[in-house]
């Protein structure tokens, strides 16, 4: 399964996504002094700010993305473009072979395609049509949960 730091960038990916959409495009706006059930996401956003992708912006109280922040969620479209046009019509098995034999982790590819193609813009929804037992409603607790991972690991077939 995957390390503690491993989600957190992942999940940290997931927040630069919907900072960087917004509120009006439905992302967030998060604010600086998190509410109890933003509090999962503390040790991420932690991360982000010491990765330099976002800043911590007093005057309108929230987290706000850097340049750098803005250059990093381009270089992260252009490899989930790059694995989609490539392995779109594959079977899984497939994908995960040819990976494996790139020294490329399957585990990434599977995120950031489900992330570029907004399957996970929505997490309760995401959850309905994974059918999901019990569905989870805190989606920050969601998103850096290991059930979340452990549903998507499901796609890489032979893992």
């Amino acid at each position: 399964m995957l390390s503690e730091l491993e989600k957190l960038r992942y999940a940290g990916i997931y927040l630069l996504k919907q900072i960087d959409l917004g509120p009006k495009q439905g992302g967030l706006a998060l604010p600086l002094t998190l509410t109890h059930e933003l509090m999962p996401l503390e040790p991420v956003l932690d991360q982000l700010v010491l990765d330099g992708w976002l800043a911590m912006d007093r005057k309108k109280n929230r987290y706000v993305l850097t340049p750098e922040g803005i250059e990093y969620i381009g270089t992260l479209i252009d490899e989930a473009e790059t694995y989609i046009e490539e392995f779109d019509d594959e079977d899984a098995d497939v994908v995960v072979a040819e990976l494996r034999q790139r020294n490329l982790d399957p585990m990434r590819v599977r995120f950031l395609w489900g992330w570029y193609q907004g399957e996970f813009d929505d997490l309760a929804l995401y959850q309905q049509r994974r059918g999901v037992a019990e569905l989870d409603s805190d989606w920050a607790s969601f998103v850096t949960s290991d059930a979340f991972y452990q549903d998507l690991a499901r796609d890489l077939a032979g893992d």
